[in-house]
């Protein structure tokens, strides 16, 4: 009776052990797309290294900082207090430094704030095109730079005044035969043209 027991038990152990086997498959199918979504977030949040730290009370108007993930310039902070025991509570209005949209934020002053690192660099136009878009710079190591549009080609939203002003002055350059030189600002793996710059300086 013993061992027919545990003949019993060692055949329950093995049908469990392939129940659980099978649901250990299972199971590892499924890390395989989270840690794909992991690794979009991380790629997403790979703006952490392009950030650095700063509390919310150092942000003045023309500082920079993050928003709801998006890079923006400060256009008006204000502080105010609360009770007694309540903290000091910065209320930030900023642009979005590609789109334009007016964005938010409220939080303590003690609070910190993710600042993008914003970089502008200047490259001398070869080519614009205004009916796709494209448009083609020149490096300083003598390289052409081709992965950026016109101003005017948004992803979201519409083009604010300053896009089509940059714009039509980059068309006009073109058009005429006149050498100009563009400001590209980057920040979190984002690049856009934002200004002109004739030769003459």
């Amino acid at each position: 009776f013993g061992s027919s027991f545990s003949v019993t038990s060692h055949k329950g152990e093995v049908g469990a052990f392939a129940q659980l086997s099978s649901r250990l498959h299972f199971t590892q199918s499924l890390p395989t797309t989270m840690s794909d979504e992991d690794h979009t977030f991380e790629s997403t949040d790979a703006g952490a290294s392009a950030t650095y730290p700063q509390q919310a009370g150092e942000i003045r108007k023309g500082s920079y900082l993050m928003i709801k993930g998006r890079p923006c310039k400060c256009i008006e902070v204000s502080t105010s207090k609360t009770g007694k025991h309540g903290h000091a509570k910065a209320h930030i209005v900023a642009l979005d430094i590609f789109t334009g949209k007016k964005l938010e934020d409220l939080c303590p002053t003690s609070h910190n704030l993710d600042v993008p690192f914003v970089k502008r660099t200047e490259y001398q136009l070869l080519t614009a095109d205004g009916d796709t878009g494209e448009v083609s710079l020149l490096t300083e190591s003598g390289e052409t730079k081709d992965d950026l549009n016109l101003p005017t080609v948004v992803k979201v939203g519409e083009p604010t005044e300053d896009d089509k002003k940059v714009t039509a002055e980059i068309l006009e350059s073109v058009e005429k035969g006149t050498d100009i030189f563009v400001i590209v600002q980057a920040a979190c793996g984002e690049e856009k043209i934002i200004q002109t710059k004739t030769t003459s300086g």
